[in-house]
């Protein structure tokens, strides 16, 4: 399944177009990405096919623990979230609403939550668009985007 995911990310980033004027365009971290997981899972299916007989698929032991199946399950809706809600709302509105959400789920302090969720989501956005010009939606923002 991860060979097939880093197949499908490797095909997905050979479609972005380059950045005129840059050796570095948005493909190139998903790039790296993708052949890291697909390195990683070939390695996986190789000593599984070394290795002694096992389950296809084993669960492991936590996803008998609620805590952390809840945690995986937020994980999972946080991105779905950003899916479809980050061209309304912007990557800012939105990255914030879905670290504030897994701090809290994480056990951050009330008090820290929205001053380390804006100031993550500022850097990563400053990164991203400043920096390797991904251009990130601006949302319900866009008459204040700099």
């Amino acid at each position: 399944m991860l060979a097939l995911l880093a197949i499908a990310v490797l095909v997905t980033v050979s479609q972005y177009p380059p950045t005129p004027g840059q050796n570095v365009g948005p493909s190139a971290f998903p790039g790296l990405l993708g052949i890291l997981l697909l390195g990683c899972s070939l390695l996986l299916i190789w000593r599984g096919l070394r290795g002694e007989r096992q389950a296809l698929v084993r669960l492991g032991d936590w996803t008998r623990s609620l805590p952390h199946v809840v945690n995986f399950l937020l994980v999972i809706a946080a991105l779905l979230f950003y899916i479809f809600c980050a061209n309304f709302l912007g990557f800012i509105i939105t990255g914030i609403l879905i670290l504030s959400a897994l701090f809290y789920s994480l056990g951050v302090r009330i008090l820290l939550i929205l001053p380390i969720a804006a100031g993550a989501t500022l850097l990563i956005h400053t990164i991203f668009y400043k920096l390797l010009r991904v251009p990130l939606p601006w949302g319900l923002l866009q008459g204040m985007h700099w």
